[in-house]
């Protein structure tokens, strides 16, 4: 989103002023200009088939591998902070989107604002939605980098696995990450595996029907397809009153994907795979922070509508050498178009209402080359290329205030965003003796930012008869912003026996400063700086019980300089803008994690402990516009303690037929929404306790599934956003029947 923010300013009627000023601060329509205890990774490689199944029980702990780094490591020694879960264990977990992530990982939190969401790793990631604002938390689609803070609404459906590393990145791929990388990759054709799929089909309260199915094709010994597709449609959990327009809420999802493997030859391989989706919700529900009713009584009095459409092309290659060599090739394009209208007040008093319409396309490139993966010496070289430009069409966005008698004002913006990102990088690592390997990587990043935008505010009149709209002030911007760092990591890896494995590195990361958004005051919009982190990390990882029980232990302490906060300017204190907090900011914790499996039995379990504290920073509280001291208070969206912790069993039945039962629980801390912690504002969210569970009936390919998500039906506010909450989804549940092929 670009917010436009306000303070008076001459030659505007002080009425407008206010209800603009009023407006502006609660409108985020999301766009778009500028010993260790965590997750499961039962039930096969990272890279298994997607196909679910609960009826055979491993004896131990299966191996789980991560392909992040761009090669394929074991967990229990990959030198790493990772949960890694497999498509099945998203289907066990009830993970069908990237919400759910924050319950089946520690440190993750996902903030959904309807149009957008903030996603942070260890309470880093994105303070608001902006579009010319950084993410710190980098989302991968098959190795390429995808639209940052919009269009995450895109389902999980025929993933292989998801990979969540925490901590900075971006010395092995992609873009920088001062927070950590989500990898996702989708299920890729298959030569071997002949011809296989599934269908799925489930029905929910709520209405919800969901259609769901993939299908691998062996079209000869070199080409294999694969066609992939998820529909869902669900009624609104809401009870909406007022006299809108539009089904707040209601769900109307179709997403499909086909995949092309072509390997001519062993040393040559090509995947392209294409996306497609388009995600409907009838509008984004939300009402006043203050508010009194229920979370999902609601009222509104505007035209509602929220959609977005998407598309991806990811063509993936790799050419090994005769001496090991890998030369790899990873090409994207996306397109998306996100549109949202709203009511802007969340009431069916005022009649404020907002619309908006935002364009992205992100074209990305790069390069790996990769030694062999002998001997003592290994190593990956890489280059990356992005160009991401953002559009607002002139007329698709706006807000309008009745101002009574027939006038309203009215306040639009329309313009682009494009940004620019080049980066090398480079990682050796070298095994000194056969249990110690030391790391060093470092990478080397060029961002350049401009905002070519123009804000306009107006007054709609019925005079001259019908309608007329008379221009009170044009704000444009045109600014450049450009930087430029190097960032890097050392590290010793040492694996103490074949059951333990210890890390410890010291790491940098880098987030992109960036232009501020425009605003209808006249002044011209500030430059924030941008993020440094410097990260200190230990980590043991064990096997114990004879490959029965896995557990991996992490402790960091991460240093910020410039650490970017979304406040108010204390200067022009009606101005909403990213600014940074000069001196150290302290982040650090401790992470668990455990994977068991004893027979029939299995578990997992997760739990963290975070503590952050704000540098050295005093700002305006945009609601009482009193100057705070906010030294050493904790970042947002930045809960102290997340854990979680999931089980099952197998019985095992008559005819071959198993029936698994899973239980799964996650608990998130109190959070605050802003730095200024104001709890009668909504600030202060509360500590949420979720259950999931479902019941597996499997025989011979069949998979009956009887599931429910939020089983204790806990009302939680999911996010706050100017002056609205967004409230986390209620209960659900259904059956669904899979047939495997």
């Amino acid at each position: 989103m670009l917010q436009i923010s306000s303070r008076g300013a001459s030659g505007i009627p002080e009425a407008s002023v206010t209800a603009m000023r009023r407006r502006m601060n609660r409108l985020h329509i999301g766009l778009l200009v500028s010993a260790s205890t965590g997750v499961m990774i039962w039930g096969g490689a990272a890279h298994a088939q997607t196909t679910p199944s609960t009826g055979s029980a491993s004896t131990q702990v299966q191996e789980v591998v991560v392909t992040a780094e761009r090669r394929t490591v074991n967990l229990q020694k990959a030198p790493v902070a990772a949960t890694v879960l497999s498509g099945a264990d998203l289907v066990k977990k009830g993970v069908v989107g990237v919400d759910q992530l924050q319950f089946v990982s520690p440190d993750l939190t996902v903030t959904d604002f309807g149009q957008g969401n903030l996603f942070n790793i260890r309470g880093i990631g994105r303070s608001n939605g902006d579009s010319n604002v950084q993410s710190g938390v980098v989302t991968y689609r098959d190795g390429v980098a995808t639209f940052p803070g919009y269009f995450q609404s895109e389902p999980y459906y025929d993933i292989a696995n998801v990979e969540i590393l925490r901590g900075p990145q971006g010395t092995f791929a992609g873009q920088n990450a001062t927070g950590g990388a989500i990898f996702i990759t989708e299920a890729n054709p298959s030569l071997s595996a002949g011809y296989h799929g599934y269908l799925q089909a489930q029905y929910g309260n709520y209405n919800d029907i969901g259609v769901q199915g993939a299908v691998n094709i062996p079209i000869s010994d070199t080409l294999a397809l694969r066609v992939a597709e998820n529909t869902e449609y669900r009624d609104s959990f809401y009870t909406v009153t007022g006299n809108h327009i539009g089904d707040p809420g209601k769900l109307a999802e179709n997403s499909a994907r086909v995949s092309l493997l072509w390997q001519p030859t062993s040393h040559f391989t090509l995947t392209l795979k294409a996306d497609s989706n388009d995600v409907s919700n009838g509008g984004y529900p939300a009402d006043p922070v203050n508010s009194t009713e229920n979370l999902f009584h609601i009222t509104n009095n505007a035209y509602n509508e929220a959609r977005d459409v998407s598309g991806r092309v990811v063509l993936n290659m790799s050419y090994t050498f005769d001496n090991g060599l890998v030369l790899r090739s990873i090409s994207g394009y996306q397109k998306g178009t996100s549109t949202a209208a709203l009511d802007v007040d969340g009431t069916d008093l005022a009649g404020e209402s907002g619309r908006d319409r935002g364009d992205e396309d992100i074209y990305s490139q790069e390069f790996n080359l990769l030694s062999p993966d002998i001997g003592p010496l290994s190593w990956i070289l890489g280059a990356y290329y992005q160009y991401d430009l953002t559009t607002i069409p002139a007329g698709d966005f706006y807000t309008v205030a009745p101002l009574g008698g027939g006038y309203a004002e009215r306040v639009t913006l329309n313009g682009n965003n494009p940004e620019t990102s080049k980066a090398v990088f480079g990682q050796v690592s070298y095994k000194i003796t056969p249990a110690l390997q030391i790391q060093v990587g470092l990478r080397y990043t060029d961002f350049t930012q401009q905002n070519d935008v123009a804000a306009g505010v107006y007054e709609d009149t019925p005079f001259p008869a019908p309608f007329n709209v008379v221009p009170l002030l044009i704000e444009s911007q045109h600014q450049t912003e450009q930087d430029s760092k190097l960032t890097g990591k050392i590290g010793l890896n040492w694996t103490l026996d074949r059951d333990n494995f210890l890390f410890a590195f010291i790491a940098t990361g880098h987030k992109g400063g960036g232009i501020n958004t425009p605003n209808i005051d006249g002044a011209t919009p500030t430059v924030f700086k941008p993020e440094d982190v410097t990260d200190y990390e230990l980590g043991w990882k064990s096997t114990q019980f004879d490959g029965h029980l896995r557990t991996q232990l992490d402790g960091f302490y991460n240093q910020y300089t410039n650490f970017q906060v979304n406040i108010q300017d204390p200067a022009f204190t009606n101005i909403a803008e990213l600014y940074n907090v000069t001196s150290a900011t302290k982040i650090y914790g401790v992470e668990g994690t455990a994977q068991a499996v004893f027979g029939a039995l299995s578990f997992d379990a997760g739990a963290a402990y975070l503590h952050s504290e704000l540098g050295n920073f005093t700002a305006t509280d945009p609601n009482t516009l009193h100057t705070v001291n906010l030294t050493g208070r904790p970042t947002s969206y930045a809960p102290e303690f997340t854990a979680n912790i999931g089980g099952q069993y197998i019985f095992h039945l008559a005819n071959d037929v198993t029936l698994t039962p899973r239980v799964d629980y996650s608990y998130t801390d109190t959070q605050w929404g802003t730095v200024f912690e104001d709890v009668q504002l909504g600030d202060h969210l509360p500590a949420r306790n979720i259950v999931n569970a479902q019941v597996n009936l499997e025989h011979d390919g069949w998979l009956l599934t009887a599931y429910s998500t939020n089983l204790n039906n806990q009302e939680y506010v999911a996010a706050v956003n100017n002056g609205l909450r967004y409230a986390g989804p209620p209960r659900q549940y259904g059956i669904r029947l899979r047939k495997s092929f």
